[in-house]
């Protein structure tokens, strides 16, 4: 009997050079965690002026992409403007003023909240959890923070003659229109489709293709599509995210600034000279945000007192505070 074959040793991986520390958490003078990740800055130009990390490998922005689907809404016909356009690209904070304009939308358009894809959820603002919870209500799809999105999906299609019933499907006509919103924007292909956690198709691009995308919206020309998307945002920010929420901050203290977040710790902001940045802390800690934020934006040259707002995230021991998350780089 001949002895057993000797099992083949695999061959070592590949290890790519480790992100670089994006921000720190130091408790009591003591570092004890760091977040790492990539950023990109792009300069007025579009030009890269500052790349920490990876920033040419795709990363699934998350709701990143918002203000490209609300533009695919618009490309497909869909009449929206002011605030109704503002929580179609949102992640709104299921605050009462959001409930209510989903409804709306959804009556105005002939829809019913049942008609929604996206999961049951209770309000993303914690202090709105609460009074929620204790007024006695449940996890809903209109308080869903992507519900506005969803309802102007729906629209768009009711408006096309589009099936409703398979809006979320990646090939349905306003999702292959999104797609190309994605790559005209970021100027490169999308990567790879996923799913969201609102259950929409999700598209990978670069950081720098996020920034490229962001850059483009704020410099797009007046009645387009997309400048339309970024004029809403701007004027309605607390559509956008909510009464607490640092891309309201940012939107309606900075004139002219485009900001969205999306999970996973992913931040893109554009500026109206056509500036740009965006990141994503790589172990998707959005308590990171803030500080890297306001870091990047002080590296652009922006010393609003907002910048000093978002960046603020104090660490508590016992009740008070003891120390900080703060930017690394």
């Amino acid at each position: 009997m001949s002895a057993p074959a000797t099992p083949a040793i695999p061959a070592a991986p590949v290890v790519s050079a480790v992100p670089p520390v994006l921000a720190e958490v130091v408790r009591s003078g003591f570092v004890e965690g760091r977040h790492r990740g990539s950023l990109v800055l792009l300069a007025a130009d579009g030009s890269v002026e500052l790349a920490l990390g990876d920033v040419t490998a795709p990363v699934f922005p998350r709701s990143s992409n918002k203000p490209m689907q609300a533009a695919g809404i618009l490309r497909a016909g869909l009449e929206l403007a002011g605030e109704r356009l503002a929580i179609a690209a949102a992640s709104h904070s299921g605050e009462t003023f959001h409930r209510d304009l989903v409804h709306t939308m959804l009556a105005e358009h002939g829809l019913s909240a049942a008609q929604l894809q996206c999961p049951p959820d209770l309000p993303l603002d914690g202090v709105e959890t609460e009074a929620y919870l204790a007024a006695g209500a449940v996890r809903d799809r209109v308080t869903m923070n992507c519900s506005g999105k969803h309802t102007a999906m729906l629209a768009a299609s009711a408006l096309r003659g589009w099936p409703l019933d398979s809006y979320l499907d990646p090939a349905h006509p306003l999702q292959q229109l999104i797609h190309t919103v994605v790559e005209e924007a970021a100027g490169e292909p999308v990567a790879a489709v996923g799913t969201d956690g609102c259950g929409a198709p999700l598209m990978a691009i670069t950081l720098t293709g996020l920034a490229r995308a962001f850059r483009s919206f704020a410099l797009a020309a007046d009645g387009s599509a997309e400048r339309r998307v970024a004029d809403a945002m701007r004027a309605h920010p607390e559509y956008v995210a909510g009464t607490s929420r640092p891309d309201t901050w940012l939107m309606r203290e900075l004139p002219g600034a485009l900001s969205k977040m999306g999970a996973e710790a992913v931040q893109a902001v554009a500026l109206p000279d056509g500036r740009a940045l965006a990141f994503k802390v790589d172990d998707g800690a959005t308590r990171a945000l803030g500080p890297v934020l306001a870091r990047a934006l002080a590296l652009m040259g922006v010393a609003a007192p907002v910048v000093a707002r978002i960046g603020a995230a104090p660490l508590l021991g016992g009740g008070r505070e003891v120390g900080e998350i703060r930017a690394a780089f």
